[in-house]
């Protein structure tokens, strides 16, 4: 089994009710669900556009409890974009890991596990969408082409989102552990 080891370089939460940006905290504690106070904490959540199998606000299992994206994926995708930087608060980042280049190619079943004992399950690609655009495209007031070359920018690069599998205490500047599924044979 291939391993890949990383390191926390923020952790941050998204606790204001009217916006998916973040803010960065020096530690956290995964629960079953995700981040208490995170505006995506929970076990379940209202099915969306990107459960289009399911009516609209159907309840089902919460798979993005947490986000997470690559400082080397952020600065490639700023450089695409001709910015100097691409922070992970505007596109609603909890974990932001250095040393994963191409993280959002992360099989779905990876582990990431940490020092205290946590572990997520990687769920997949995060796909990217106009909203962080904006966001981008506001603090680059002077480009209004922003919003949607961000969808194109982070294509293959926008982070994956996981579950918590194992609840514990994740802060910056811990190891992070990556055990990648391999399909051949994989992880239960």
């Amino acid at each position: 089994m291939k391993t890949i080891e990383a390191s926390v370089e923020a952790v941050l939460i998204a606790d204001h009710p009217e916006t998916f940006v973040t803010r960065r905290i020096p530690e956290t504690r995964f629960e079953f669900g995700g981040i208490p106070g995170d505006r995506h904490f929970g076990i379940t959540r209202p099915a969306d556009s990107r459960q289009p199998m399911y009516p609209r606000g159907t309840e089902i299992f919460n798979r993005r409890q947490i986000t997470v994206l690559s400082a080397e994926e952020c600065m490639d995708i700023a450089e695409k974009l001709q910015i100097d930087s691409l922070l992970p608060e505007w596109l609603g980042a909890n974990l932001l890991l250095r040393g994963v280049p191409d993280l959002t190619s992360l099989t779905i079943g990876s582990r990431l596990l940490f020092p205290s004992g946590a572990g997520l399950v990687c769920q997949g690609e995060n796909l990217p969408c106009t909203l962080p655009g904006k966001v981008i495209q506001e603090m680059h007031t002077n480009r209004p082409e922003l919003t949607t070359e961000f969808v194109r920018a982070a294509f293959k690069q926008r982070g994956i989102v996981c579950l918590v599998e194992c609840p514990g205490q994740v802060r910056q500047g811990d190891l992070v552990r990556i055990l990648v599924n391999d399909f051949a044979k994989p992880l239960q």
